[in-house]
């Protein structure tokens, strides 16, 4: 007790940048106005708004009308697949079998509209089987949803392939880039996708604001009725300081080529040494197992663990989230979003893995914030915790 706290789960959220919350005080002072009136101080706020969404669209390559900004990933995978939906006649939606819980939920609400829904099996690591995609995106599939990179084991999945066969087929692609976005920016054409849904939380923007980006020509209905915003798409008085910091965030990630580079390079260029030095040292512990895909086919920050007691016994993950932040480790326990539940973890369920592990399963998540000193401290915590186990 009384340790400083590290902070190790950035799949989680972010410690908001100096810079997003300069620029959003700044912009809570001087563009206040509802951007939609026409008076002075409603103009400023209009070119605030404007200013951000075009700096947006430049970090992705695509053109402003591509925007449709909502309060985050949530909001943004509902208005993508119920919004594309609407326009198709009802048939099989094919989601993977470890998206975020949000994808879920959209999906199976399609099944009141007369969809069914289809789950697309994992391997042990975490990433569909591409043996299953004839199979899967056969008639009478009109709309799939793939998670770019797996928040919970951090597995990034293929989805540049299954987005070429979704293309061949006339079958509407979304993908969920939470989790990969904040590793690094890139052309949203690259990735081949229809739909694209992020949250600026995850890259040290502000909570409450996210984005849906869409390919030309791809049709959608809005979720609500209102005064007509964004498109038509999401109504409501936008929230320019919110778009402005989300815009300001995303300057400060890097960029790559998902075609040429599928593993993103990391919000930092000392996170992919750091986090592999850590899991080399946190590895020497015997209670440790590396959960999830290999270092190259994973999230450049991310380490997924499964954790067993000394004689062998497999540990409540939720208990050792408990006792590593009383010793200053701050970490997770399955996926974030779904932290209140104490049920077997359905990512891990879908991998195979035993059910007795299901439960034991750790993740630790990187970010620039973190020196090589503080995260030299993070094995002694882990063994100090893992001792006082019987």
């Amino acid at each position: 007790m009384g340790r400083p706290e590290l902070y190790l789960d950035a799949a989680a959220t972010t410690p908001p940048l100096p810079a997003v919350l300069a620029v959003m005080q700044q912009l809570q002072q001087s563009a206040w106005a509802n951007p939609s009136s026409l008076h002075g101080a409603g103009l400023a706020a209009a070119e605030a708004l404007e200013r951000a969404r075009w700096c947006t669209a430049d970090r992705f390559g695509v053109g402003a009308d591509q925007l449709i900004v909502t309060s985050g990933a949530t909001e943004s995978v509902h208005l993508a697949l119920l919004g594309s939906a609407a326009g198709l006649a009802p048939g099989r939606v094919v989601i993977s079998a470890v998206e975020h819980p949000a994808v879920i939920a959209a999906a199976y609400q399609l099944e009141a509209q007369g969809w069914s829904v289809a789950e697309w099996p994992v391997d042990g690591q975490g990433v569909v089987r591409l043996d299953q995609l004839d199979q899967l995106l056969s008639a009478p599939t009109r709309l799939v949803s793939l998670t770019a990179a797996q928040g919970e084991v951090g597995a990034l999945q293929p989805v540049i392939e299954v987005a070429q066969a979704c293309r061949k087929r006339g079958i509407v692609i979304h993908s969920d880039a939470t989790q990969l976005v904040p590793q690094g920016c890139f052309p949203f054409e690259r990735l081949g996708v229809d739909l694209l849904t992020l949250s600026a939380h995850k890259f040290r923007g502000p909570r409450g604001v996210g984005l849906l980006i869409r390919a030309p020509g791809v049709a959608l209905s809005p979720l609500q009725g209102g005064g007509g915003q964004e498109h038509g798409l999401r109504s409501g008085t936008e929230p320019v300081a919110l778009v402005s910091g989300m815009a300001e965030a995303l300057k400060a990630l890097p960029s790559f080529d998902p075609v040429t580079h599928p593993v993103p390079p990391g919000s930092a260029v000392q996170i992919r040494r750091q986090r592999d030095q850590l899991l080399e040292r946190l590895l020497e512990l015997p209670q440790l197992r590396l959960c999830g895909p290999p270092l190259s086919g994973r999230l450049p920050h991310h380490i997924a663990l499964l954790v067993k007691s000394a004689d062998g016994m497999p540990l409540p993950g939720r208990d050792l989230v408990r006792r590593l932040a009383a010793a200053g480790v701050a970490c997770s326990s399955g996926s974030a979003c779904n932290s209140g539940s104490s049920s077997d973890s359905a990512a891990l369920t879908a991998m195979g893995i035993p059910e007795p592990e299901r439960q034991s399963g750790l993740r630790l998540t990187l970010g620039p914030w973190l020196s090589d000193q503080e995260l030299d401290a993070v094995p002694g915590r882990f063994e100090s915790v893992l001792g006082a186990f019987p």
